[in-house]
């Protein structure tokens, strides 16, 4: 794996010099689930693809960019799953941005994913990577990524960012959230679901929360691109997630490859609250 992970290192380099001098248009495709696309989504993805593409130990891609899973090598052994840009919209205001990698094992489902890497496109490059656990890395003066601390969740944050349109919330989600502020929790939601999670697990603590809405009644965010590889990286990391009804998101199965859940990830005083809610 060790070889994998330098590959993806270098496709995020390579990203990170494209967002120098960005393209922020949009092209005339959409991807799977009918985003349109900008045109460094399209950009993103062909470089992880002709960068993971030279890997032996890359057996197949799927992207949320691709239609169909992309094999590459049959006699390998690992599947990789990402989103080569999460958060794109937001380049044309310079918030960060970045890239999710989950690497499953011979078959992309959640009880097959092996490890997770993230990458931070902000005033520095940053990668988050977890195995047995979770490690920050930094990016130094000689393009090399130096290893920074280890990232662990606290029992309970202060932090919660809550995606999709209030008005499309169940009654259920905007009284859960509520009573979070009224506890004093800060509101902090960039619209890219991987910066968000990166400041909670960077501040030890918090909530995420995509819930279902009245116009995605099954959620917004991609199993296999984003909700498994940053649940597995949270996790890791000793907190917790849930869908609101279960006990990890990594329980969840999908026949889809762009299939989408409602997903919850943050500490364990949260995960519970939010269950207790959502239970009732």
């Amino acid at each position: 794996m060790k070889e994998l992970i330098d590959f993806i290192k270098k496709a995020v380099i390579e990203i990170s010099k494209e967002l120098k001098n960005p393209d922020t248009s949009y092209s005339s495709t959409e991807n799977a689930t009918g985003d349109k696309q900008l045109k460094l989504d399209v950009k993103s993805d062909l470089i992880i693809t002709d960068v993971l593409s030279k890997c032996k130990e890359v057996k197949a891609l799927i992207s949320e960019e691709k239609d169909e899973i992309l094999n590459i090598n049959d006699k390998a052994k690992f599947i990789v799953a990402y989103d080569p840009l999460d958060g794109s919209s937001l380049l044309d205001v310079n918030f960060s941005v970045g890239s999710i990698f989950a690497i499953y094992e011979q078959e992309a489902n959640a009880k097959n994913l092996k490890a997770a890497v993230y990458s931070i496109y902000g005033p520095r490059l940053e990668l988050v990577f977890a195995y047995d656990k979770v490690e920050l890395f930094r990016l130094d003066k000689d393009e090399q990524f130096a290893l920074v601390k280890e990232l662990k969740m606290s029992q309970k944050g202060k932090i919660n960012a809550s995606g999709g349109t209030q008005r499309d919330w169940s009654k259920t989600h905007s009284d859960f959230i509520k009573s979070l502020f009224d506890e004093g929790y800060r509101l902090r939601y960039s619209g890219a679901m991987v910066s968000d999670i990166h400041q909670i697990l960077c501040k030890g603590g918090g909530i995420f929360s995509y819930p279902a809405t009245k116009n995605a009644p099954n959620g917004k965010l991609r199993a296999l691109f984003e909700v498994f590889p940053l649940a597995f990286i949270v996790q890791k990391a000793g907190g917790f997630t849930s869908d609101g009804f279960n006990d990890t998101l990594l329980d969840l199965t999908f026949k889809d490859l762009h299939a989408t859940t409602p997903c919850f990830f943050g500490s364990k005083y949260e995960i519970d609250k939010l269950k207790d809610a959502y239970r009732a």
